[in-house]
């Protein structure tokens, strides 16, 4: 576009000191040859009717036969020839056309090198665009070290379980690292039996720790907190030694008994002067006052000296920005009590810290802790983690979860028969969804699915029939050797089954698994199949009692005798179940029955019940019952009952 500006820029220069230095000359141009014959000259190298076209050599443009020039399209008239009035004017049309004709000759020059460059930078473009819709719409994560800290005062319960979830997960999804470290410096309320227990129910959860205790890496770092004060008291020093912007030592020595503290905020608060906060009386003592407290060897507490005006802020994953003021929100804190025991949020700054935790994702009632820590970690010169604190889980009345809305803890989950992979669906569901409407997820597909920033602010409900539902989707996805395996301690325990590799366990699961919400729901099933009272069913099933007039006795006589023929299938063989659903057709059209006919009479007939799981895998599990040794009425028992009934 500037080529041509300048070149129709420099003809048009030409022209005005043409009609300047030849006054006489009239230039008569027939309408079809006017200025924009002299544009369309110029953009397509011909006038319209000539058709010639231009041609570049060495960089300069010619016209060829009639069009070697644009002023050649108009005709002369006039008394005097086509002349200059002064050589000068002469001259200054020519430089001014050559000067034109220079600066359109190096602007197409560049124009050309942009157009030759093009075809790479459109493949360059080209390239970029197609990397970018093969790449995956998320960016990939840095490994993660994340980290569950529990206190082991109780039970591992549904809200910490979730936290325990989240930080696996973000480990595992960026191929990090899970640490599990035990927050026991609350020594009176917490036990070790309480940790083994959390232990175990994380086990169950299928979350385990890379580092922990009990793992190789506790060699080089306890990871319970109440083996650890060598480490908080050679920090507490650190900040006692270090001087902060104001000259004075971030953390000091104080005196004060909790009695002192307490004496102090009822005397302020009485005179109107407390303001919420407690100001230690030691933070600005003299220090030979503080000097002859050490050197008498009285006991004293390490405080953090809050700074005057300091604010705290953090960038929560959830919650978004958050800030504090400081001196205003908590005042100077404890970091070890004088007891030498340190304080919890000062155990765990520095255990963050020196743990290398990169992210912290924990319940939003730690929210307020991230101002202390926060302070501690910039004091030492450490690096703040990313923080993300979700929302609390209530029941469904909108009050706090509790063991009155019924099982809370992770081992009542597993003493009921909820599944691991269907706990982990539902826990991380409490308060994160991916944006579609899936609701059923394997493990896998949590950890590829689950993102930190699409946890939401808001409570989110805990609905157990929910849970009960997925669990009963994830039981009809397993196969039944995968449910067998689960379903055999709860048959074991209900002295169902013997062993754990019995028969029973994988035909209870083919049995069950389309009825059953939870493993515990098929022991009533099992001890059905295996129980048998026929004569209460036709006492007390009046659906039962009415086929007695629908010629019962008839159907029963008949299975008896194809029973003492040899005809009927053999139970204990492996394959009973297919043969029983081809021999009840034959013996159907045997007897002339089809049908609802002949499929509930049979039932009936054969389990004593009007309604339940497939006739044949209960008979199979009955006959594998027999062979374990487990309490059942055999099938030839059955038989004869059936015997005796059609005799009367």
């Amino acid at each position: 576009f500037i080529f041509y500006v300048a070149v129709a820029t420099a003809a048009l220069c030409g022209a005005l000191i043409l009609l300047q230095a030849i006054p006489e000359t009239k230039l008569i141009a027939t309408p079809t040859q006017s200025v924009n014959s002299i544009r369309h000259v110029a953009i397509h190298g011909s006038t319209p009717r000539q058709g010639k076209v231009l041609s570049r050599s060495n960089g300069a443009m010619h016209l060829e036969g009639q069009a070697a020039q644009v002023s050649g399209q108009f005709s002369a008239s006039g008394t005097r020839p086509f002349m200059f009035e002064t050589t000068f004017q002469a001259a200054c049309c020519c430089a001014t056309v050559f000067a034109g004709v220079v600066v359109g000759w190096f602007l197409e020059r560049q124009r050309d090198t942009r157009q030759l460059q093009a075809p790479e930078s459109i493949a360059i473009m080209v390239a970029t665009s197609a990397r970018k819709a093969d790449a995956p719409q998320t960016q990939k994560l840095p490994p993660m070290r994340t980290r569950f800290a529990p206190s082991p005062t109780g039970s591992l319960h549904v809200g910490g379980a979730r936290t325990a979830l989240y930080n696996w997960i973000m480990a595992r999804k960026t191929g990090g690292t899970f640490i599990l470290r035990i927050e026991d410096t609350d020594m009176a309320r917490s036990t070790r039996e309480s940790e083994e227990s959390m232990k175990a129910d994380l086990k169950w959860l299928g979350l385990m720790w890379d580092e922990g205790p009990e793992t190789v890496k506790e060699a080089e770092m306890r990871f319970r907190q109440s083996e650890r004060g060598p480490v908080y008291a050679e920090m507490a020093q650190k900040l006692m030694s270090k001087v902060g912007p104001d000259g004075k030592s971030i953390a000091y020595p104080c005196f004060s008994s909790q009695e002192d503290v307490d004496a102090l905020k009822t005397a302020t608060e009485a005179t109107g002067e407390f303001q919420g906060t407690f100001v230690s009386p030691w933070r600005d003592a003299p220090q030979d006052v503080v000097q002859a407290k050490l050197d008498a060897g009285e006991t004293y507490a390490i405080r953090f000296r809050v700074p005057k005006g300091k604010r705290v802020a953090i960038n929560d994953t959830v919650r978004g920005p958050v800030s504090w003021d400081a001196e205003a929100t908590i005042g100077d804190f404890v970091l070890l009590r004088s007891s030498g025991v340190p304080v919890y949020n000062f155990c765990v700054a520095v255990d963050d810290a020196l743990m290398g935790i990169t992210h912290v994702i924990r319940a939003e009632e730690h929210l307020t802790n991230t101002l202390r820590q926060g302070l501690i970690l910039e004091a030492l010169d450490f690096a703040m983690p990313q923080y993300a604190h979700c929302s609390l889980i209530l029941g469904e009345d909108g009050s706090k979860l509790s063991k009155r809305h019924g099982a809370t803890s992770v081992a009542q989950f597993a003493e009921e028969g909820f599944v691991p992979s269907a706990m982990i669906n539902y826990l991380v569901g409490l308060g994160w969804n991916d944006g579609t409407d899936k609701e059923v997820y394997t493990v896998q597909e949590v950890i590829d699915a689950f993102s930190v920033d699409r946890v939401q602010k808001s409570p989110s409900v805990f609905d157990m029939q929910k849970l009960k539902w997925i669990n009963g989707q994830h039981l009809r996805n397993m196969d039944d050797s995968q449910l067998a395996a689960l379903l055999s301690p709860f048959l074991i325990n209900a002295g169902l089954c013997k062993t754990a590799d019995s028969p029973i366990g994988e035909v209870a699961a083919h049995m069950c698994k389309q009825k059953i919400e939870l493993l515990a729901d098929a022991i009533p099933f099992v001890k059905d199949a295996l129980a048998y009272d026929i004569n209460a069913a036709l006492t007390n099933d009046a659906s039962a009692a009415k086929l007695i007039n629908e010629d019962f006795k008839g159907l029963a006589k008949a299975i008896v005798e194809a029973y003492e023929a040899g005809e009927f299938p053999d139970a204990a063989q492996a394959d009973f179940t297919e043969k029983y659903g081809a021999w009840i057709k034959e013996f159907g059209k045997k007897i002339g029955r089809k049908g609802k006919q002949l499929m509930q009479p049979a039932r009936l007939a054969l389990t004593g019940v009007m309604s339940g799981p497939d006739v044949g895998a209960q008979l199979r599990l009955v006959a594998i019952a027999q062979q374990d040794g487990v309490p059942c009425v055999s099938i030839a028992d059955r038989m004869a009952v059936l015997k005796a009934l059609a005799a009367v």
